[in-house]
């Protein structure tokens, strides 16, 4: 039998941009299926936070069949405590998540996930003590104004929905900085695993007091939900292993698209020409950080990185 790490290999494509975009495309499409079966779901009925556990459950029953390829192995982690912090962070992400897709469109939830890498950068600053400096200070500035394209504040209502979308951008940008931490020490395929085995009894508790038994056409959309959640995180990590972050994130913005056309096509749903130009905004943002950072990574990595006076 061969060694778990010999099976990991095996999973991880060809190094090489081609890879990186079926992967990182395939991805996005799968993450717009999710938003549309999320949405499919809490339209048979079922209360958000349901909605969350019943895809924490089917998203870690589908991915059982890892702990018989890799072994107990994966149940052990010296970073337990952080998983657990990332895993509610997480849950309340979700649950906002969730509540954003039951009241506004699915394109204008997705325009405004695009500002978690923004999020991400202000949480360093914070959490991880990194100095930022003029240029990427300049991004994050420039991320934001397109959050005010989008949402108009003083000329369209911020509702609930907004709020929501907004707050689960923010807490994407934390978890990410977490697992930025996790992958230090543990492999992606632990971190998907464990971060879904502890989110399942996490979510069942606030669930339990909306609880009711789940309708027929519920199953469907829900097993679709818990199918496109772990292709799509699986997908993402092959895309990102197959090149540099910055390139694959490039790619990302095939979430807008996919996400408004299967909601058209599902939902006769349609977002207006301020949520285009607002999410590419902030997705050109999103990408300069994203690459400057890796830029930087690979230049102390190789010990040639000079102090960056500008950020």
């Amino acid at each position: 039998m061969p060694a778990p790490d010999a099976k990991r290999m095996a999973l991880v494509p060809a190094d090489g941009p081609v890879a990186a975009v079926i992967w990182v495309t395939l991805s996005m499409a799968m993450m717009g299926g999710l938003a549309a079966f999320a949405r499919a779901t809490t339209n048979t009925g079922m209360h958000p936070v349901e909605v969350v556990f019943l895809r924490n459950l089917i998203a870690a029953t589908l991915l059982s069949p890892l702990l018989v390829w890799r072994g107990t192995s994966l149940l052990r982690s010296e970073q337990l405590n952080l998983y657990g912090v990332r895993v509610l962070v997480s849950l309340l992400s979700m649950q906002a998540w969730f509540y954003a897709l039951s009241l506004i469109p699915i394109g204008e939830v997705t325009a405004i996930s695009f500002l978690a890498p923004v999020f991400g950068t202000v949480g360093a600053i914070f959490f991880l003590g990194e100095q930022v400096r003029l240029r990427r200070w300049t991004a994050v500035g420039v991320g934001f104004l397109g959050a005010m394209i989008i949402l108009r504040p003083g000329l369209v209502p911020l509702g609930l929905g907004q709020a929501f979308a907004l707050f689960n951008a923010m807490s994407i940008g934390v978890t990410v900085i977490m697992v930025k931490q996790l992958t230090a020490r543990d492999d992606p395929d632990k971190i998907v695993f464990l971060t879904n085995l502890m989110l399942t009894p996490m979510s069942l508790v606030p669930a339990l007091f909306v609880w009711s038994w789940p309708p027929a056409d519920a199953l469907v959309p829900a097993l679709g939900m818990g199918l496109t959640a772990v292709l799509g995180h699986v997908a993402l990590v092959r895309g990102y292993a197959a090149t540099d972050a910055s390139l694959a994130m490039t790619f990302e913005f095939s979430r807008l698209p996919f996400s408004v056309l299967i909601a058209y096509l599902a939902f006769g749903e349609t977002i207006d020409a301020s949520t285009w130009v607002g999410a590419a905004v902030i997705f050109s943002s999103a990408l300069y950080i994203t690459r400057r950072e890796a830029r930087l990574a690979a230049e102390r990595r190789a010990g040639t990185a000079a102090p960056d006076h500008h950020g």
